[in-house]
């Protein structure tokens, strides 16, 4: 797909930096270069650097990339140079100047995308590699980012078209291919929705690794659940003493624990008060916990698990950890307790992290994928396509009338690569990308 205007933009991070590059794409990237940099040859190389003076007295490096080259996949120029503000702003300027228009954000990703270097969902992982920043997040962005998704789509689309292709031909030459095997049909169906599901069974973990796994941390006053809350933090966040009902309302951080990404939530304590200030404080802790992924329970290992602490662990909607802390005044319940720790000395810390990472339960494989919300939606609407499809088999109606929902789940899939993908969608997917991206 050609285009016919030029853009640039830095795709290193905010300045200051020890080197920043800048982006110039477009028919008239060398253009825009030759004006910018004096040193840029009549007849560039690919993959050969070319060093000299910018038009604004820095020196660096070029590398240009004809059509078909480069990221975009059109004629691209790569300038690398010191990462001042000064510096980054004049070369800008300059590029301006000679032409060249300011980058939307995500442009140049749908250009690339546009001009099938990636497909949707790759693109889709050059953002979460972008934003990744625990280890799974960058092993999952790297999975997508390298089209393991988009070809587990591209494969369940195919087997979708050959089933249209067989019942195509059945109906315009019956004599020479006989006619549709209904019931072949229904279990070709059924393997075809099957794949969808174990596609959309990884939904719920794609979230939480996107997303982070939201915990909340509850318990009586005095559980040492803010002291918890520092230890993991390894930061004094939240204000800890031994005054019961100090923390009236939440604190908020984002952790990463054994590589998953987390956002703890610490509350205050549960119990029946007449302040009307803590009393908000309850009932937002209650709030909480019924909106996270996991209830951490604490109490005190010292004192054991009391009757009304179980009363409160069992209110929760939420799957429900139990954790003894301070542990290191003593532990009582320890038959009935998989997670003791200690703030103060840090046992048992380890063991808890660890437990997150088996809870999310992220799978070894390097090249796993995890759909997101998006990718989820179409696979709904495909695997709706196809059980439609089924009951039409058991109709008495001519056979073609299944085309139209095996194209219906043709379509779903296709917006998942692009292939379908409206220019509504497209904008909507890359409007969120930041500027160089």
């Amino acid at each position: 797909m050609p285009f016919f205007d030029t853009i640039v933009a830095p795709i290193t991070g905010t300045e200051p930096a020890a080197v920043a590059i800048v982006r110039v794409s477009g028919p008239d990237a060398f253009e825009v270069a030759r004006c910018a940099f004096a040193a840029f040859p009549s007849h560039p190389e690919p993959n050969r650097f070319h060093y000299g003076t910018f038009a604004n007295g820095d020196d660096g490096i070029v590398l240009a990339f004809d059509a078909g080259h480069g990221y975009t996949g059109e004629r691209a120029v790569e300038f690398c140079l010191h990462g001042s503000r000064a510096s980054v702003r004049t070369l800008l300027a300059r590029c301006l100047e000679a032409g060249a228009r300011l980058a939307r954000p995500g442009e140049f990703s749908q250009r690339a995308f546009l001009n099938g270097r990636l497909d949707l969902t790759q693109a889709e992982g050059v953002q979460d590699t972008v934003n990744a920043a625990t280890d799974v997040q960058l092993r999952l962005a790297n999975a997508v980012r390298s089209g393991v998704l988009g070809k587990e789509v591209a494969a369940l689309r195919e087997s979708v078209a050959h089933l249209m292709a067989t019942v195509e031909a059945s109906v315009d030459f019956s004599e020479e291919v006989g006619e549709v095997d209904r019931e072949t049909l229904g279990v070709d169906l059924r393997n075809v929705s099957a794949r969808i599901d174990r596609l959309l069974a990884t939904a719920g973990v794609g979230r939480i690794v996107r997303a982070g796994l939201r915990i909340a941390i509850v318990g009586r006053p005095n559980a040492g659940k803010s002291s918890l809350l520092n230890t993991l933090l390894d930061a004094d966040r939240a204000i800890v003493t031994d005054i019961p009902g100090t923390t009236r309302d939440y604190v908020e951080e984002r952790v990463d624990l054994g590589g998953v990404p987390c956002t703890l939530v610490d509350t205050a304590g549960l119990r029946a008060t007449h302040d009307p200030i803590e009393y908000q404080g309850v009932e937002r802790a209650k709030a909480i916990a019924d909106d996270a992924d996991l209830v951490w329970y604490l109490y005190d290992a010292s004192v054991g698990l009391t009757d009304e602490d179980r009363t409160l662990a069992e209110s929760f909607v939420r799957p429900v950890w139990l954790v003894a802390n301070k542990v290191d005044l003593g532990l009582r319940d320890a038959a009935e307790t998989p997670h003791a720790v200690s703030s103060v000395t840090r046992n048992g810390i380890a063991d808890l992290v660890s437990a997150v990472a088996g809870f999310v339960a992220v799978p070894a494989d390097e090249r796993w994928v995890a759909v997101n919300a998006r990718h989820a939606k179409c696979l709904d609407e495909a695997k709706n396509a196809l059980a439609e499809a089924t009951r039409t088999l058991a109709k008495p109606v001519p056979d073609d009338m299944v085309t139209v929902s095996l194209q219906r789940a043709y379509a779903a899939l296709g917006e998942i690569t692009g292939e379908t993908a409206s220019p509504d969608l497209i904008e909507r997917v890359f409007r969120d990308f930041c500027v160089g991206k």
